[in-house]
């Protein structure tokens, strides 16, 4: 993941899910706030059905064919040297190890919501959920790749970020009929991927703080004051996103409520003197 490339595509794909759990839990509990439930994937209504699992063939999908170029293509097909693995991509083995979790996760979960197979209940679902998400969590904090410097910062803003996720979805488990958890969830997948991008256009795009470079595959600072530097920049960075996260919320429940908001939803916000 060491490439502008590498940070994208994982990217593009938590930032898609991440969006649409935050608009599907918003407009679950406007349309039936009493009836509201925690969903570790949302549906996509209408179409007859058609593509009512569509989120879950795009996790799918997505962590396989990102799977393949962490494993195959990356390596170029040289897993092993001289019997051991290969030792110039342990990197990019353990991204596959992660990969594999969120594609073991959508193929678990399609299982039981489309046969009889494995019936789990969905806070079993939200469990196997958050393991993805702590293989990753390990993964970023345990990497082979020793991180450091401004690139260690923002890898450990992304650990953060990944925790959020950890922690709100175990919780969709233990409250399965809290909102606020399912939203967080929502907005704690859609800052992970918001990172990635920022990571990827400000340490191997055109956003780079001045003073620092990328060298070979290292990012490197002339000074200790513009490593700093960058490390505030990172701060602002993350607190922007935060607040253009809170804005979409906001928005979304806003339009929701307005165009798809229950008779019950107002009734939940006036006080009892009223």
């Amino acid at each position: 993941m060491g490439s502008f490339k590498g940070h994208a595509l994982p990217g593009t794909l938590f930032l898609v899910v991440g969006l649409w759990h935050v608009w599907s839990s918003v407009f679950r509990h406007v349309s039936n706030p009493k009836a509201f439930r925690v969903r570790v994937w949302s549906p996509v209504p209408g179409f007859e059905g058609r593509l009512k699992h569509l989120e879950l063939y795009v996790i799918t999908v997505g962590a396989f064919i990102d799977l393949c170029i962490e494993l195959l293509y990356s390596p170029h097909l040289k897993l092993f040297v001289n019997g051991v693995l290969n030792p110039a991509h342990m990197n990019d083995f353990e991204h596959s190890g992660m990969l594999l979790m969120f594609l073991i996760f959508g193929l678990v979960t399609l299982l039981s919501e489309k046969t009889s197979l494995l019936p789990l209940p969905e806070g079993a679902l939200c469990l196997i959920a958050a393991t993805a998400f702590c293989a990753e969590y390990l993964l970023f904090y345990f990497h082979s790749t020793t991180h450091k410097g401004l690139e260690g910062y923002y890898h450990l803003l992304l650990v953060l970020l990944i925790g959020l996720c950890v922690a709100s979805t175990i919780a969709g488990a233990l409250l399965p009929n809290s909102f606020p958890i399912d939203l967080c969830s929502g907005m704690a997948i859609t800052l992970q991927g918001l990172w990635f991008y920022q990571t990827a256009f400000t340490l191997y795009g055109p956003l780079m703080p001045d003073g620092c470079r990328l060298k070979g595959n290292d990012i490197v600072c002339n000074s200790v004051e513009s490593e700093a530097r960058g490390e505030y920049l990172a701060n602002f960075q993350l607190f922007s996103l935060i607040l253009g996260v809170l804005a979409f919320v906001v928005g979304c429940y806003g339009f929701a409520a307005r165009q798809f908001g229950h008779s019950e939803l107002r009734s939940l916000h006036v006080s009892p003197e009223e």
